[in-house]
C-alpha cells in the first residue's frame, strides 16, 4: 500500500500545539458532553509503504478537561479513569487499509489496563512544510467504542428511565506530526 502523497519515510512526532484527542459521550440522553486530554505523545515510524509503518501513541489520564472542575475530578476518580491506578490509554496500530484521502486505522486500544481492538476512520488532510522549515502532516480520525468493554461502568439510572451517561464514547482526533530530522 503506497504512501498518501506527500508523506515520507521516517520517524513523525506529535505536535502537542496543534493537535487534540477528546471524545464526546451523550449525557441523561439529551446533550452531549465533550472532553479533551491535553498530554498525549505519538510517533509513527513511516516505512517505504503502509503496511511497513508503524503508530504508537500515548495519552495522559490526569490530563483530561471538559472544562468543569467537579465533572474533571469524577471522570479522573475510581469511577472512570482512576488516573492514579492507570495514568496512561495507548494505542498501537496494527494495519491500516484505504488510499488517498481516506483510511481505516486498526489498532489496539488500552484503557484501565483493559486492552480491545478499535477502527479509527482517518482523513489525511495533507502535508506542508511550515515557515520554520519543519514538514507537517495532518490528520483527523473518529472512532466509536462501548466505554464499559474498558471497564468505565459507572452510571447513575434516570428518573425517566435510561441512564446518566451513555455507553458509545465516540473519540475524536485532529493530529499534527512532524518530520523529525
Amino acid at each position: 500500500m503506497t504512501l498518501p502523497q506527500g508523506l515520507v519515510e521516517g520517524i513523525w512526532k506529535l505536535d502537542h500545539s496543534h493537535s487534540e484527542i477528546g471524545f464526546t459521550v451523550r449525557h441523561a440522553g439529551i446533550s452531549k458532553v465533550r472532553g479533551r486530554f491535553t498530554e498525549a505523545d505519538a510517533e509513527a515510524r513511516v516505512g517505504s509503504s503502509l503496511a511497513d509503518s508503524t503508530l504508537h501513541a500515548t495519552v495522559k489520564t490526569a490530563s483530561f478537561s471538559s472544562g468543569d472542575a467537579n465533572r474533571d475530578a469524577h471522570v479522573k476518580g475510581p469511577d472512570f479513569f482512576d488516573v492514579e491506578e492507570f495514568p496512561e490509554m495507548t494505542f498501537k496500530a496494527t494495519g491500516v487499509e484505504g488510499d488517498g484521502e481516506e483510511y481505516t486505522l486498526t489498532g489496539d486500544l488500552t484503557i484501565r489496563g483493559v486492552t480491545k481492538p478499535v477502527e479509527v476512520e482517518v482523513e489525511f488532510t495533507g502535508v506542508a512544510v511550515d515557515p520554520f522549515g519543519a514538514t507537517r502532516a495532518g490528520f483527523t480520525g473518529e472512532a466509536e467504542i462501548s466505554r464499559k468493554e474498558f471497564g468505565l461502568t459507572w452510571n447513575a439510572a434516570l428518573e425517566a428511565g435510561g441512564v446518566l451517561v451513555s455507553d458509545k464514547v465516540k473519540i475524536n482526533l485532529d493530529a499534527a506530526l512532524v518530520k523529525q530530522s
